[in-house]
């Protein structure tokens, strides 16, 4: 913030400003004596924020009616014009990945000054990401052959199954670009500029060939491309290099986005609809996120003396250990709580009001207030898993071949999900490969070598965890020796002197 404090800014932009650097300076001080790991208060709280933004969104999405044919779960805001315009505002997920590059940079770099490869960087996110997302798999997918047991129409249980999948392609994508965070922050390091504009114009590609053929299926390239290329203004964000821009160049950069991304969606062939943007994404996203960044650039001060002032910082972290177990949790509690009320109105006659009625709209602050009420103790039984103690980084020895393994493992098990469902099948293999992913291939094939090595009493290869004496008493076993001998050798074999033993323990003979 130094270059941009010595730039001809107005006085209380100024202040602000300072404030920040102090701020700052004392949450990132007490953070690094904690974890090692450089933090941001201003970052943290965003993050937050979004997270809540993405759960009030996800429960203003959830229209639950009872129809003609019976229960009706569908999502009440698909399809509505007016809804357009206020995408720009509720679609987030690019500020998400900006401050997601921002931690993986000063995570990284922490852990390769004490002397971490690549390797065990990927393995300390996978431990972190995959966890969760296996205790979710587990008690989903039995949730939802419990209700298929119990009469419910599968059409119900199916769509179930999709609305609770669809986050998930969050924790894919954020896997992927995790694994990748050594490689990409290299390239940042070497080349800030010309990484992100290589990054754009291959998605800019991947947009004309998908927009020019009409084939859907060539946009999901962009899947990994832009958020790599998202993540990489959250490096930029992280370095530094945004605080060089003063205020007023801030405010330009959010002006000129906002307004090329009106151009490429009014006049343009791309969809006023954020969220259409997101399936499959495009370049849309990528400017919406400099916009964002630039004005989360502008409210940092602001949001770090707040933090300060209200002494947040606590709350902030605990919830911020959690993130992920609330993100992946929330669709199950709404759904459920969605069933809840279908079953409270075949049962006693609980209204269920149209979606987007007047009195749907009445009771919106209700919905929100006890859904987001559900949610907390689901987080605090399930955040275990997220919080788990990890294996230290000096304990992994996976090359970086296996570590891009696990790292594919995870990947595909998210997006099997995606694709298939929760259904039992589906739902086994998800679990096998996320478990690859969480233990490791490399631990996977030692084990799977132990459990097939040939073990017998005619010298064959033997376990390297069996102890010494149980060597000694195998090699004996090749001769038919008595249980005399064999206590022989193994004295023998210790350095005893046998003559004295045998004087004390001629019962044996």
């Amino acid at each position: 913030m130094t270059d941009t404090l010595n730039r001809s800014a107005a006085a209380s932009a100024q202040g602000a400003a300072s404030a920040q650097g102090a701020t700052s300076a004392r949450g990132a001080a007490s953070a690094r004596g904690r974890t090692g790991v450089v933090r941001d208060s201003s970052v943290d709280a965003i993050r937050i924020v979004l997270l809540v933004a993405v759960f009030a969104l996800h429960a203003m999405m959830c229209g639950v009616s009872v129809g003609a044919g019976g229960p009706v779960l569908r999502n009440a805001l698909e399809g509505q014009a007016w809804f357009g315009p206020v995408s720009w505002v509720v679609q987030i997920m690019p500020l998400f990945f900006i401050a997601g590059g921002f931690s993986s940079l000063h995570h990284w770099r922490s852990m390769r000054s004490r002397g971490a490869t690549p390797a065990d960087y990927v393995r300390s996110r996978l431990e972190r990401l995959v966890r969760p997302a296996i205790a979710l798999v587990v008690v989903v997918a039995g949730g939802l052959v419990a209700l298929s047991l119990a009469g419910l129409p599968a059409e119900l249980v199916a769509t179930a199954g999709f609305r609770i999948g669809q986050p998930l392609w969050f924790l894919g994508v954020y896997v992927a670009i995790s694994a990748l965070v050594p490689i990409m922050l290299r390239a940042h390091e070497r080349a800030r500029v010309l990484t992100p504009l290589a990054l754009l114009a291959a998605v800019v590609a991947v947009d004309v060939v998908r927009l020019s053929t009409g084939v859907e299926a060539i946009g999901y390239l962009n899947l990994l491309l832009v958020w790599l290329l998202v993540q990489q203004l959250g490096f930029h964000l992280a370095d530094g290099s945004v605080d060089r821009l003063s205020r007023p160049t801030l405010w330009g950069i959010a002006a000129a986005a906002l307004a090329l991304l009106a151009v490429l969606t009014v006049v343009g062939p791309y969809p006023v609809d954020m969220l259409e943007n997101l399936n499959p994404p495009s370049v849309c996203l990528v400017v919406l996120g400099i916009a964002q960044l630039a004005l989360f650039q502008l409210a940092r001060p602001y949001i770090s003396a707040w933090v300060e002032r209200a002494d947040a910082s606590r709350l902030i972290s605990s919830v911020g250990e959690r993130a992920m177990t609330v993100y992946l949790w929330h669709m199950p509690v709404l759904i459920v709580l969605a069933g809840l009320g279908l079953a409270a109105n075949a049962g006693f006659g609980l209204p269920l009001p149209e979606p987007l009625s007047l009195e749907w709209w009445a009771t919106r602050p209700l919905w929100l207030g006890v859904a987001a009420a559900a949610v907390v103790p689901i987080a605090l039984v399930f955040g275990r898993f997220e919080r788990a103690r990890r294996r230290s980084a000096e304990r992994s020895r996976a090359s970086a071949g296996m570590t891009a393994i696990d790292a594919l493992c995870g990947v595909a098990g998210v997006a099997l999900l995606l694709v298939a469902g929760f259904g039992p099948v589906p739902a086994v293999i998800a679990l096998a490969l996320l478990s690859i992913a969480l233990v490791g291939s490399a631990r996977v094939r030692a084990l799977a070598r132990r459990v097939t090595r040939p073990t017998g009493h005619l010298g064959g290869a033997l376990d390297s965890d069996l102890t010494r004496w149980e060597r000694v008493w195998n090699r004996s076993a090749d001769a038919d020796i008595s249980l005399y001998g064999r206590i022989r050798r193994i004295v023998e074999d210790r350095g005893s002197t046998w003559s004295g033993f045998a004087r004390t323990s001629t019962d044996f003979s």
